[in-house]
C-alpha cells in the first residue's frame, strides 16, 4: 500500500504509476512492483472465508436438531439485515449437518 507524500491519501496502481486523487503520481519501480505483488499474495493467503464446512474450532451449544434429534450444534453469528438490527444466529447439527437459524 502506498500513501501520497502530498496529501497522505492512499494511492492506487494504474498502468505503471501509483496515482492519488489529488493528482500526484509516483512511478512504480521494480522494487515497489515486487513488494506490491508480494503483499497481494500474502493478503489473499490470509483471507479466511467460512464455506459452511464443519470447522472444529466453531463453538457448540445445546440445541435440539429438528431433523435427527441430536442435542449438540455448532453456531455462528452473521449480519443478514441492516446494521442497526441484531445479527442472525445460525446453528448446524454436529451429527446430520442440518442448518437452521434463530432470530433475536
Amino acid at each position: 500500500m502506498e500513501f501520497c507524500t502530498k496529501c497522505g491519501a492512499i494511492m492506487f496502481p494504474k498502468d505503471d504509476t501509483f496515482q492519488c486523487k489529488c493528482g500526484f503520481k509516483k512511478e512504480i519501480t521494480k522494487d515497489l512492483k515486487h513488494q506490491y505483488e508480494l503483499s497481494e499474495k500474502i493478503e489473499s493467503e490470509d483471507t479466511v472465508i467460512f464455506t459452511g464446512e464443519d470447522i472444529p474450532t466453531l463453538p457448540t451449544t445445546k440445541s435440539i436438531c429438528q431433523k435427527c434429534g441430536n442435542k449438540v450444534a455448532y453456531w455462528w453469528l452473521q449480519q443478514t439485515r441492516r446494521a442497526d438490527e441484531s445479527e442472525t444466529r445460525f446453528l448446524r447439527c454436529t451429527s446430520c449437518k442440518h442448518t437452521w437459524r434463530e432470530y433475536d
